[in-house]
Protein backbone atom coordinates (compact mmCIF):
# COMPACT_ATOMS: atom_id res chain seq x y z
CA UNK A 1 0.00 0.00 0.00
CA UNK A 2 0.89 3.58 -0.83
CA UNK A 3 0.65 6.25 1.47
CA UNK A 4 0.66 9.93 1.76
CA UNK A 5 -0.38 12.71 4.40
CA UNK A 6 -2.58 15.95 4.25
CA UNK A 7 -1.59 17.71 7.45
CA UNK A 8 -1.96 21.49 8.60
CA UNK A 9 -3.02 23.60 11.11
CA UNK A 10 -6.83 23.95 12.47
CA UNK A 11 -9.09 25.21 9.85
CA UNK A 12 -6.17 25.13 6.93
CA UNK A 13 -8.88 23.05 4.69
CA UNK A 14 -6.71 19.26 5.41
CA UNK A 15 -10.71 17.91 5.71
CA UNK A 16 -11.98 19.48 2.72
CA UNK A 17 -8.91 18.64 0.68
CA UNK A 18 -9.29 14.71 1.48
CA UNK A 19 -12.63 14.44 0.57
CA UNK A 20 -11.85 16.47 -3.10
CA UNK A 21 -8.87 14.22 -3.10
CA UNK A 22 -10.27 10.50 -2.14
CA UNK A 23 -13.43 11.47 -4.34
CA UNK A 24 -10.67 12.45 -7.76
CA UNK A 25 -8.46 9.38 -7.08
CA UNK A 26 -11.62 6.93 -6.49
CA UNK A 27 -12.54 8.31 -9.96
CA UNK A 28 -9.32 7.34 -11.57
CA UNK A 29 -10.06 3.94 -10.47
CA UNK A 30 -7.70 3.37 -7.72
CA UNK A 31 -9.10 2.12 -3.98
CA UNK A 32 -8.29 4.53 -1.38
CA UNK A 33 -8.76 4.48 2.62
CA UNK A 34 -8.01 7.18 5.37
CA UNK A 35 -6.57 7.35 8.21
CA UNK A 36 -7.57 10.72 10.54
CA UNK A 37 -5.75 11.75 13.32
CA UNK A 38 -7.74 13.13 16.20
CA UNK A 39 -6.31 15.07 19.07
CA UNK A 40 -9.37 14.97 20.99
CA UNK A 41 -12.11 12.43 22.75
CA UNK A 42 -14.21 11.51 19.77
CA UNK A 43 -17.66 8.51 20.10
CA UNK A 44 -18.65 6.70 17.36
CA UNK A 45 -21.25 5.41 18.91
CA UNK A 46 -24.20 7.24 21.30
CA UNK A 47 -25.50 6.48 24.81
CA UNK A 48 -28.55 4.22 24.51
CA UNK A 49 -27.00 2.24 21.30
CA UNK A 50 -26.27 -1.64 21.78
CA UNK A 51 -22.58 -0.58 20.75
CA UNK A 52 -22.60 2.03 23.27
CA UNK A 53 -23.66 -0.50 26.25
CA UNK A 54 -21.04 -3.40 25.26
CA UNK A 55 -18.28 -0.47 25.14
CA UNK A 56 -18.90 1.33 28.57
CA UNK A 57 -19.49 -2.31 30.04
CA UNK A 58 -16.00 -3.11 29.55
CA UNK A 59 -15.57 -4.52 26.23
CA UNK A 60 -12.03 -3.92 24.80
CA UNK A 61 -13.16 -4.12 21.25
CA UNK A 62 -16.98 -3.57 19.76
CA UNK A 63 -17.63 -4.92 16.42
CA UNK A 64 -20.55 -3.35 14.82
CA UNK A 65 -21.83 -5.38 11.66
CA UNK A 66 -24.53 -4.89 8.83
CA UNK A 67 -25.07 -5.63 5.40
CA UNK A 68 -23.58 -2.41 4.79
CA UNK A 69 -20.11 -1.62 6.93
CA UNK A 70 -18.49 -3.12 9.31
CA UNK A 71 -17.03 -0.91 12.37
CA UNK A 72 -14.48 -1.67 14.56
CA UNK A 73 -14.11 -0.24 17.87
CA UNK A 74 -11.40 -0.72 20.05
CA UNK A 75 -10.90 0.92 23.78
CA UNK A 76 -7.21 1.30 25.07
CA UNK A 77 -8.58 1.64 28.40
CA UNK A 78 -5.35 3.36 29.48
CA UNK A 79 -2.94 1.72 26.58
CA UNK A 80 -0.83 4.20 24.67
CA UNK A 81 -2.33 5.14 21.41
CA UNK A 82 -1.17 2.81 18.43
CA UNK A 83 1.22 4.00 15.95
CA UNK A 84 0.61 5.22 12.77
CA UNK A 85 2.61 2.20 11.97
CA UNK A 86 0.19 -0.05 13.77
CA UNK A 87 -2.73 1.40 12.74
CA UNK A 88 -1.92 1.34 8.81
CA UNK A 89 -1.22 -2.58 9.49
CA UNK A 90 -4.70 -3.38 10.64
CA UNK A 91 -6.41 -1.84 7.50
CA UNK A 92 -7.56 -4.00 4.91
CA UNK A 93 -4.73 -3.67 1.26
CA UNK A 94 -5.39 -0.88 -1.37
CA UNK A 95 -3.98 1.37 -3.84
CA UNK A 96 -3.41 4.16 -1.91
CA UNK A 97 -4.36 5.40 1.97
CA UNK A 98 -4.74 8.95 2.41
CA UNK A 99 -3.27 9.84 6.11
CA UNK A 100 -4.66 13.36 7.41
CA UNK A 101 -3.02 14.64 10.27
CA UNK A 102 0.12 12.89 12.17
CA UNK A 103 2.14 15.34 10.88
CA UNK A 104 5.14 14.59 13.01
CA UNK A 105 5.46 11.25 11.18
CA UNK A 106 8.05 10.31 8.19
CA UNK A 107 5.23 9.73 4.98
CA UNK A 108 5.56 12.18 2.72
CA UNK A 109 2.99 15.03 2.90
CA UNK A 110 0.98 18.31 1.58
CA UNK A 111 0.23 20.73 3.95
CA UNK A 112 -3.09 22.30 3.27
CA UNK A 113 -2.34 26.25 3.96
CA UNK A 114 -5.20 28.90 4.56
CA UNK A 115 -3.90 32.37 4.55
CA UNK A 116 -7.00 33.61 7.18
CA UNK A 117 -5.74 31.39 10.10
CA UNK A 118 -2.86 33.05 10.21
CA UNK A 119 -0.68 30.63 11.07
CA UNK A 120 3.24 29.89 9.84
CA UNK A 121 3.37 27.49 7.29
CA UNK A 122 5.26 23.71 8.41
CA UNK A 123 6.55 23.13 4.83
CA UNK A 124 9.94 25.31 5.37
CA UNK A 125 10.72 23.70 8.21
CA UNK A 126 9.29 19.55 7.45
CA UNK A 127 11.18 18.28 4.49
CA UNK A 128 8.62 15.16 4.39
CA UNK A 129 6.14 18.02 3.26
CA UNK A 130 6.32 17.57 -0.57
CA UNK A 131 4.47 20.47 -1.72
CA UNK A 132 1.89 23.17 -0.07
CA UNK A 133 -2.24 22.99 -1.52
CA UNK A 134 -2.96 26.80 -0.86
CA UNK A 135 -5.67 29.39 -1.01
CA UNK A 136 -2.59 32.18 -1.86
CA UNK A 137 0.45 32.24 -4.28
CA UNK A 138 3.55 31.64 -2.98
CA UNK A 139 7.00 31.51 -3.16
CA UNK A 140 8.64 28.13 -2.44
CA UNK A 141 11.17 25.39 -2.91
CA UNK A 142 8.57 22.69 -3.56
CA UNK A 143 5.55 23.07 -5.86
CA UNK A 144 2.51 25.03 -4.68
CA UNK A 145 -1.03 23.59 -6.02
CA UNK A 146 -4.35 26.04 -5.43
CA UNK A 147 -6.07 24.16 -2.36
CA UNK A 148 -9.40 23.67 -4.71
CA UNK A 149 -7.06 21.95 -7.72
CA UNK A 150 -7.76 18.46 -6.59
CA UNK A 151 -7.04 17.02 -9.89
CA UNK A 152 -3.65 18.65 -9.87
CA UNK A 153 -2.83 17.82 -6.39
CA UNK A 154 -4.11 13.92 -7.28
CA UNK A 155 -1.73 14.11 -10.19
CA UNK A 156 0.92 15.26 -7.87
CA UNK A 157 0.48 12.24 -5.13
CA UNK A 158 -0.77 9.69 -7.66
CA UNK A 159 3.04 10.33 -9.61
CA UNK A 160 4.78 10.88 -6.11
CA UNK A 161 3.70 7.18 -5.24
CA UNK A 162 3.94 5.83 -8.70
CA UNK A 163 0.61 4.77 -8.58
Amino acid sequence: MKIYGVVGWKNAGKTGLMERLVSEICARGFSVSTVKHAHHVFDVDHPGKDSYRHRTAGAREVLLASRKRVALMHELRGAPEPSLDELLARLSPVDLVLIEGYKRDAHPKIEAFRAETGNPLIAPEDPTIRAVASDTPMDLDRPVFDLNDAPAIADFILQETGL
